[in-house]
């Protein structure tokens, strides 16, 4: 192949992938479609002298990424009307690929088209929401003193990516699940200098979550206030959130609270500043005395460590997997069948454990008599039980387990999700689930999983993965709302999903050259993963925090999170090497 068809077969492979400035190898991990480096702080381009029109726009935009005092810096590059008019609070558009098209020049006026591929919006918040399409508008210049500034802009501000992603991090707050018993991520993109970083995720927290989280969470920083400054925890001022010394905060407005509510506001407290590299301790001060007098020398994560967002339960119940129908255990050097009905197979084509290992549900096909159509139940029971049909149709999910196991999901005839759950006769009882918000979505759901907290559900509808908000009302009815598009640029349609973190979503895609990927929740974030060692197609994704299990056209694979990126390719499960099966965790 010559080296222009080397170059034209790349670039086919970059935009299926979304738009990617390079081709990820197949055993390295690579952003794909979104971002590709972590973002750092970098300076502002001030206006040039003698710049042209076209070099001063792009010089703009660059401007554009320091939201300080009303994008102050971007104000600049405008003529004092423009200034006076601009609102740059509008909305907030990423686009990659951007082109400054020459519309006009005549004199002292010029005039282009910015036309662009849209990747993402920025809202109130810093809360990202992916989106695709074209941005296009035209921008007037005009040259006043020998120099050129912008005089007619679109309302809002347009960032280009790379430079977005220089400088703006992503950070988690994390609000309470409905049980008080876990913390629940809410990623949020902040442009603030090292030292100023506590003091904005604080202010952020107290605030609360972003509006599609709010029914699902509490925050027990609701009716607190924040007070200034926030300090090392000797009380400097020099350096806050940056190195050794910890931190100081005090708040206001703590004195209603009861001994479990001051737990739960310092476990959100000390994960949203653990997870975005703030070391400890944490000395939290209310209303001039120690939060709990338990922790005068400060909060570390092992003082909350009930709540933290990463605990998997995938240790203590071990991997299973589904093999011929029937449900076996796996060790390092064996497979062991289980009693009962889950391990008697074959009629099940999928199942799910629950989190502490002692129910499962499984969807068992079956053939009536004197039917051509077979028939799919969702079987619940203990694992080495019996089980009992709670719910049938002509399709169902692979069933997936709520936060506190009380309940089991599946999705009935590719639209109806239903959940399962004992009445209080003791019988099991599937009742429908609101899904009207996520009716014009598709037609066919073809994934359903709870994520770990049950706060969030990641679903495949019509081969395109979506995130939506699990909402329970005061009858105790429950409805899904706030669904957002999360892998915008996959390229190939999903085939199967599984939640790793709360804030992160492992997606096989129907592809040869990259056939799996994570997702973050928000959709800023695509990375692909190794495909070394995997024969597409993935029929089946499975995954915890540091591990995630696939099944492909050959056997079953798992890849280690923390090995070292040069050493992180697919090897064959201890136990099922050689065996075509289905990997199955907790939940």
């Amino acid at each position: 192949m010559n080296r222009g068809a080397v170059a034209g077969a790349l670039a086919v492979v970059a935009l299926l992938i979304g738009g990617c400035a390079s081709v990820p190898s197949s055993s390295t991990p690579q952003a794909i479609g979104t971002i590709e480096r972590e973002p750092v702080n970098s300076a502002v381009p001030e206006p040039t002298p003698g710049r042209e029109p076209d070099l001063l726009l792009r010089d703009f935009f660059a401007a554009s990424t320091d939201p300080t005092d009303r994008h102050a810096a971007a104000r600049q590059f405008l003529t004092a009307d423009e200034n006076a008019t601009w609102d740059d609070s509008a909305s907030t558009s990423i686009v990659d690929k951007v082109d400054v098209l020459p519309e006009s020049r005549s004199g002292d006026t010029a005039s282009y088209t910015i036309r662009a591929n849209r990747v993402g919006e920025l809202d109130a918040g810093g809360v990202y929401r992916a989106v695709e399409g074209t941005f296009e508008e035209t921008v007037e210049l005009v040259r006043s003193g020998g120099e050129w500034r912008i005089d007619e802009l679109p309302p809002g501000v347009l960032l280009d990516r790379p430079q977005f992603l220089r400088t703006y991090q992503r950070k988690a707050l994390y609000f309470l699940d409905p049980t008080g018993t876990t913390t629940v991520p809410d990623l949020r993109w902040i442009a603030a200098p090292p030292q100023d970083m506590a003091e904005t995720l604080m202010r952020m927290l107290v605030a609360g979550p972003k509006p599609a989280l709010a029914s699902a969470v509490s925050n027990q920083l609701a009716d607190v206030t924040l007070d200034e400054p926030i300090t090392k925890a000797d009380g400097r001022s020099v350096g806050v959130g940056i190195g050794f010394g910890g931190l100081r905060i005090e708040f206001s407005g703590t004195g209603t609270l009861d001994v479990v509510s001051r737990d739960r506001m310092a476990a959100q407290i000390v994960w949203t500043l653990a997870n975005a590299d703030i070391p400890g301790p944490y000395v939290l001060m209310g209303d001039g005395k120690p939060l709990d007098d338990r922790y005068v020398n400060g909060w570390t994560t092992a003082d909350v460590s009930s709540t933290n967002p990463a605990v998997s339960a995938e240790n203590e119940v071990g991997l299973h997997a589904l093999r011929d129908g029937a449900l076996v255990r796996v060790t390092d050097d064996q497979i062991t069948a289980l009693p009962g009905y889950f391990g008697s197979g074959p009629g099940l084509r999928s199942i799910a454990l629950s989190r502490d290992g002692s129910l499962a549900a499984g969807v068992a096909t079956t053939q009536r008599p004197g039917q051509s159509d077979q028939v799919a139940s969702l079987m619940v029971g203990p694992v080495e039980g019996l089980a009992t049909s709670v719910v049938e149709g002509g399709t169902l999910t692979r069933p997936t387990w709520a936060f506190d196991d009380s309940a089991v999901w599946t999705v009935v005839d590719g639209s109806k999700v239903v959940r399962a759950a004992r009445a209080p006769s003791g019988e099991l009882v599937a009742q429908p689930v609101d899904t009207a918000e996520i009716a014009g979505l598709g037609t066919n759901i073809t994934e359903f999983r709870l994520s770990r907290d049950g706060v969030r559900a990641a679903a495949i509808i019509d081969g395109k993965v979506y995130v939506t908000t699990v909402q329970s009302r005061d009858d105790g009815t429950y409805r899904l709302v706030g669904a957002l598009p999360v892998a915008v640029g996959l390229g190939s349609p999903a085939v199967g999903l599984d939640w790793s973190t709360g804030d992160a979503i492992v997606v096989s895609r129907a592809a040869s050259d990259i056939p799996v990927v994570t997702v973050s929740v928000d959709g800023s974030r695509m990375d692909a993963l190794p495909s070394r060692n995997l024969t597409p197609p993935v029929v089946s994704v499975d995954a915890s925090p540091t591990m995630t299990f696939v099944a492909d056209s050959r056997a079953v694979f798992q890849l280690n999170g923390n090995d070292p990126l040069g050493d992180r390719y697919w090897r064959e499960v201890p136990g099922l090497t050689g065996v075509k099966a289905i990997p199955v965790l907790p939940g």
